[in-house]
């Protein structure tokens, strides 16, 4: 090691406390992230003991989904409003206690009351996580920091579901929850120490106007795209219907309110062109992701037949080298820039498009596997340069604005990624000639959706090239920690 690389490995190494903080933050996001999926494994057990239905049943997820969707747009201002280790508090407070109610009720209703509970605490926990990070790393640091947390929110979906896999080979249902909760108690004594306190309370007031707004906007949105693809119809039109509406009114309440700085949501991000690029790529990128998610398994069990075994074992390579590629892409940002880990990334997940739109009844595991495994390459050199550019053109009075915006867009979009692949492939497999087997009708509509999304990401390639790494002039300040 040279002197130079010698003094900028001590410059960048960054102080114990920081470590400590973020660790902690860490942990406890892997804990909630990792509880959002476990559960889906576990619905068919659910079903048989508490004797509801496919449809009653699917409002574990989807009132998971819907309370994401309005509790992190009020983290902008709940960051504002409160200390840094409040909302931390908060946050692994709410989790912990929806987990104990989960765990121990004993009917639906119970169940799903603490899902929704776990809910409201998992939202405010991805915000705060990263701006922390955009407060306490220097800029010229954060993409390691930034690929960490990408490997939290990489591999914890993919392992949650293989965590109640072994849980319910061995235990009931409940202990999903039970075995969570002691770890997210850990969490929150430790935490309650460690985390300190990063800003001076600002007596913001909360619009009472916007939640409401932010219930039907970006809730209805939500429960509406949710709903495509589905029988009830009348429930997706009647909520995109008033998602738009709402989103609509939203947007004009929190444009009048940023004349007073009261507005719950700061639009005026938008206003910076590297941020406001980043939110739209990420956007595609989260559908792409989301609908892959959805659509591959539909493809390998309706498809090929798969058992729900195979399926796990085939997508979980690409998911899990996904989440390890995290702190390198994040040490190749801190030396590069975005341009040159993105392009190819795009290019890769183009690629990987070319081999889905083939599948058929006749294609061979390995290819849809190398097809995974390409996206999942190439998703792995989006996302950290993404989270970073993104939050690191804000200046940081807008750091935890732009934190619940990112976390607004994951949610809208992994919803439209969802039901724009399952409205394509039902679309197009219904479109077939009578007669048509039904793998290879659905194995069409499995090619129409992959061709239509590659097709749109094309658009996420053309603004990739217009984004640039932040300047690194924040370096010069750090926060008191108190």
């Amino acid at each position: 090691m040279t002197i130079d690389e010698e003094t900028r490995a001590t410059t960048d190494r960054l102080p114990a406390q920081t470590v400590r903080v973020l660790a902690v933050l860490l942990v406890g996001a892997f804990v909630v992230i990792l509880n959002e999926t476990a559960l889906n494994v576990a619905l068919s057990r659910i079903m048989a003991d508490l004797g509801i239905d496919e449809r009653t049943a699917q409002w574990l997820t989807t009132g998971f989904m819907l309370t994401m969707a309005v509790v992190i747009p009020v983290t902008g201002w709940l960051m504002e409003r409160l200390p840094t280790r409040t909302v931390f508090t908060l946050a692994m407070s709410l989790f912990s206690a929806g987990t104990l109610v989960a765990a121990v009720g004993w009917g639906f209703p119970s169940l799903l009351v603490g899902r929704i509970v776990q809910a409201s605490g998992t939202a405010i926990m991805m915000p705060l996580l990263m701006t922390t990070v955009m407060e306490l790393v220097p800029a010229r640091s954060r993409g390691r920091v930034m690929g960490t947390i990408s490997l939290v929110i990489s591999a914890a979906p993919a392992i949650g579901p293989t965590m109640s896999g072994v849980i319910l080979q061995f235990l009931p249902w409940r202990f999903v929850f039970a075995i969570v909760l002691p770890i997210a108690l850990a969490i929150l004594v430790v935490g309650a120490r460690q985390v300190p306190n990063l800003n001076e309370p600002v007596a913001v007031k909360l619009d009472i106007v916007s939640i409401p707004l932010t219930a039907f906007g970006f809730g209805g949105l939500v429960y509406g795209l949710s709903q495509v693809g589905s029988a009830n119809t009348t429930g997706m039109e009647v909520g995109l219907g008033v998602g738009v509406v709402g989103l609509a009114l939203f947007v004009w309440r929190q444009l009048v309110l940023q004349r007073t700085d009261e507005a719950l949501l700061d639009l005026r991000t938008f206003t910076r062109p590297i941020f406001a690029l980043s939110i739209g790529v990420m956007a595609i990128a989260m559908a792409v992701l989301f609908g892959t998610i959805i659509a591959l398994p539909l493809v390998l069990q309706q498809v090929m037949h798969a058992p729900p075994l195979y399926v796990g074992l085939l997508t979980l390579p690409g998911a899990l080298l996904m989440g390890l590629l995290g702190p390198v892409v994040g040490r190749l940002y801190d030396r590069v820039g975005p341009r040159w880990l993105m392009l190819p990334g795009a290019v890769a997940v183009l690629g990987s498009f070319g081999l889905f739109t083939q599948v058929s009844v006749s294609t061979p595991w390995w290819e849809l596997l190398i097809a995974h495994i390409l996206l999942s390459l190439g998703l792995a050199a989006l996302f950290t340069p993404l989270f970073t550019v993104s939050l690191g053109s804000l200046p940081p009075h807008l750091y935890g604005h732009g934190s619940a915006i990112v976390g607004t867009v994951q949610q809208v979009a992994g919803a439209a990624g969802t039901a724009l692949f399952v409205t394509l492939m039902s679309a197009v497999a219904a479109a077939q000639p009578p007669g048509t087997p039904a793998e290879v009708a659905l194995a069409a509509g499995a090619r129409a959706s992959f061709l239509t999304v590659g097709a749109l990401w094309l658009f996420g390639i053309v603004a990739i090239v217009f984004l640039r790494k932040p300047a690194d002039a924040d370096d010069a300040t750090a926060p008191v920690m108190h």
